[in-house]
């Protein structure tokens, strides 16, 4: 496995539409698995394969007690709002108030190509919607308020 430089903004390719997988194989588990490893070697919660320059549509989430990949995520239903604190590896030594969903519900398909339905709250909500909007071409800070510079 492979520790990946994460891109940083201003890089457009953070601003890119990931495509989704149509074919999932050993080489897009491997990309899975070098995600992981990422992510943790920065101290992540999540991570979207673009921020490794891979635009496709798969994340890796872990809110510190559940390591889940994703590939093709959907959010299928929100309830609740919560206004809170996010940062994130691609926009380092930054910090903002981003509102967000406080349960959602996702559709995705898992490593073996098989669908599945998550359902998060809280941290994990959160760190799920955050990674999904990367796969759309959003930071954190195209959402936040009261952006400022990381304690």
């Amino acid at each position: 496995m492979a520790v990946y430089q994460i891109l940083t903004e201003p890089d457009q390719a953070l601003r890119t539409q990931s495509k989704p997988v149509k074919n999932i194989n050993d080489g897009v588990r491997r990309v899975l698995d070098n995600m992981r490893e990422t992510m943790y070697a920065f101290d992540g919660v999540g991570l979207a394969a673009i921020q490794i320059g891979v635009p496709k549509r798969m994340i890796v989430v872990d809110p510190g007690d559940n390591f889940v990949e994703l590939i093709n995520p959907v959010i299928i239903s929100k309830d609740g709002e919560k206004k809170a604190s996010e940062g994130c590896l691609s926009v380092p030594g930054k910090v903002g108030l981003v509102n967000r969903a406080l349960k959602i519900t996702v559709k995705a398909l898992n490593r073996e190509g098989e669908e599945f339905t998550l359902e998060a709250e809280d941290l994990f909500a959160r760190v799920l919607q955050h990674e999904i909007d990367h796969l759309d071409g959003i930071l954190f800070v195209d959402l936040a308020t009261h952006i400022r510079e990381e304690e």
